[in-house]
C-alpha cells in the first residue's frame, strides 16, 4: 500500500525534526519546506495528501499557501499551526478553508492523530462518492449524503471536509435543531473543535451555499439553542 504524503511548512528546526520523526514512524512520507517559496515549488511538483502549514515564515505565511490553493479550486486538506493566543490567525485560516488548526506548543502525538482523522474523513467522502446516492434537494441546494457532495444552483459548493460534515449532520434530519454541544460531540474525531470554531465553520459554510449569509435560507440559527437545516 502506498504511503500517504504530508507536506510540512515549518522553519523551526526542532519542530521539523520532531514532526518528521513522528510522521515517519506513523507511516507517512514527508516533504519538508522552510519557506513559502519552497512550499509552492513542492506543490508544483506533486500534490500531497495533506498540508501542515505554519503561519509565520521568513518569506510570508502558510496562510499564503492556503489562500493560493483554495483560490485555484483545490480542496487539499490543510492543518494550520498558530502561536498560542493568536486567535486572528486561526480565524483567518478557517475563513480561507483550513480543515483544522493546532496551537504551539503542541503535542506531536496529537497532531499525528489529527492528520489521521482528517485523512479518514477525506477517505470516507471519496468512498461514499464512488458508491453514488440520491440527493436531498432544498431550493437551489442539493446535498448527496452518500456521495458526500453539495451543490448550489447546480455548481459545486467546494466545501471543506469539516464544512460538509456539519452540513451532513444537519441534513441527516432536516428541520431538527442541533445544539452546539450535539454538533461538537458529532464532530470530535481525534481533534478539538470549540464553540467559537464551530460558529466560524458554519459562517464559512453559509458563505458557500447562501445567497446572503447574513440572512440564511438553508442553515438556520435557532437563537439560544443551536442550528438546523431548512426542511425540503
Amino acid at each position: 500500500m502506498q504511503r500517504r504524503h504530508v507536506l510540512v511548512l515549518e522553519d523551526e528546526p526542532r519542530i521539523v525534526e520532531v514532526l518528521e520523526s513522528y510522521l515517519r514512524d506513523g507511516g507517512f512520507e514527508t516533504t519538508l519546506c522552510g519557506t513559502v517559496a519552497e512550499a509552492f515549488a513542492a506543490l508544483h511538483r506533486s500534490e500531497p495528501d495533506v498540508m501542515i502549514l505554519d503561519v509565520s515564515l521568513p518569506d510570508g505565511s502558510g496562510l499564503d499557501v492556503l489562500r493560493e490553493t483554495r483560490s485555484s479550486g483545490s480542496l487539499l486538506p490543510a492543518i494550520v499551526l498558530t502561536a498560542l493566543g493568536e486567535e486572528s490567525d486561526r480565524i483567518v485560516g478557517l475563513e480561507l478553508g483550513a480543515d483544522d488548526y493546532v496551537t504551539k506548543p503542541f503535542s506531536p502525538r496529537e497532531l499525528l492523530a489529527r492528520v489521521r482523522a482528517l485523512l479518514r474523513r477525506v477517505d470516507e467522502r471519496s468512498a461514499a462518492r464512488d458508491g453514488g446516492g440520491k440527493a436531498l434537494r432544498i431550493g437551489e441546494l442539493e446535498i448527496d449524503l452518500i456521495a458526500a457532495d453539495a451543490r448550489i444552483a447546480g455548481k459545486p459548493a467546494n466545501l471543506t471536509a469539516t464544512e460538509f460534515r456539519i452540513l451532513g449532520i444537519l441534513a441527516g434530519n432536516p428541520g431538527e435543531v442541533f445544539t452546539r454541544a450535539e454538533l461538537l460531540d458529532r464532530l470530535q474525531d481525534g481533534g478539538k473543535i470549540y464553540e467559537r470554531t464551530l460558529d466560524r465553520h458554519i459562517n464559512n459554510l453559509r458563505g458557500k451555499i447562501e445567497r446572503d449569509s447574513r440572512d440564511p435560507a438553508y442553515v438556520l440559527t435557532v437563537y439560544g439553542v443551536g442550528y438546523k437545516l431548512k426542511k425540503p
